[in-house]
């Protein structure tokens, strides 16, 4: 009978940044707001060791609309969020509240 273990030094480079549970729900209820006003059609997530990044598309063939990015600074437990709309503009923000406010804002459209 033998033992596998996992070093400490193969848990640490597998690590990567991703949302949590709480984030999940927020951004994926914009979504789904977004879906039923006919914004958007599909969705995607990515993760690595720097950011978490979840894409909104209004159409599957073409770039995103918006990109959610959360990522970390100089190694430490703080975490940043941006939002890039559309090809070039960023907007920086320290709370995801306030990015997933101003999503929900952008999906009222005013009859």
């Amino acid at each position: 009978m033998s033992i596998v273990s996992l070093s400490s030094s193969f848990i640490n480079h597998n690590s990567k940044l991703y949302f949590s549970k709480y984030e999940l729900n927020l951004i994926l209820n914009c979504y789904s707001h977004g879906v039923s006003k006919g914004n958007w059609k599909d969705y995607s997530i990515n993760f690595d060791s720097y950011e978490a990044k979840f894409c909104f598309y209004k159409h599957t063939s073409s770039a995103p609309e918006y990109a959610l990015i959360k990522y970390k600074k100089n190694k430490k437990n703080r975490f940043f969020y941006k939002l890039k709309i559309g090809q070039n503009n960023k907007k920086e923000l320290k709370n995801i509240i306030d990015i997933v406010s101003f999503l929900k804002r952008k999906n009222i459209k005013i009859v």
